[in-house]
């Protein structure tokens, strides 16, 4: 049966040299402490990756988990802030009481909804006299600005929200079209 140091037995040590042949087996023994400790230090380091990266995952399971539903309660809003829209505001003064009582009825219902939309981390995207955000807004339309800067929003067709930090749906905007100088022909690049 062989000695355990024979693995560590460089081909310059030989038995006639006792000290050289320590030395040797202490040179390798401190190389292999060395791999096993960076062995070590890298299978601690990847199991704390691993623990943070779940720990994050987590955390956005949790907090963007009701973004499909949350989508889906959108559109519903979307119909109930229609409904009230199609209502001119003479027409409700003129309206039968029991009239006035349905569309105030909407109005409470679409409040409560966004409400419950906000508690859960849903936030209305803020278009007032906002400059144009490809990472916010969906620009269906470049029309004149009638005073307002080039690329400044006009108006919002569609709200659209974030969730946390995430855009659930960008907003539905009309962009201010930047005006050429006095003099300068306007080339139309629609065809």
């Amino acid at each position: 049966m062989s000695d355990d140091n024979d693995n560590f037995m460089p081909e310059t040590a030989s038995p006639e040299n006792p000290q050289a042949m320590e030395l040797a087996v202490l040179d390798a023994l401190r190389a292999e402490n060395a791999d096993l400790k960076d062995r070590l230090l890298r299978a601690l380091a990847d199991a704390e990756n691993t623990r943070r990266r779940a720990e994050r995952e987590k955390l956005d399971a949790s907090q963007y988990a009701i973004s499909k539903f949350a989508r889906d309660m959108l559109t519903i809003g979307d119909n109930f802030a229609r409904a009230l829209d199609a209502l001119p505001p003479e027409a409700l003064a003129d309206a039968d009481p029991k009239i006035k009582g349905v569309i105030e009825g909407i109005e409470a219902t679409e409040r409560q909804l966004l409400q419950a939309l906000e508690r859960h981390g849903v936030k209305p995207i803020e278009t007032e006299n906002a400059k144009f955000d490809p990472n916010l807004h969906q620009a269906i339309a470049e029309v004149p600005g009638n005073g307002k800067p080039g690329g400044t929003i006009v108006d919002v067709m569609q709200t659209g929200y974030v969730i946390g930090d995430r855009l659930l749906r960008p907003s539905m905007v009309t962009v201010a079209r930047k005006e050429a100088p006095e003099g300068t022909p306007r080339v139309d690049t629609q065809a």
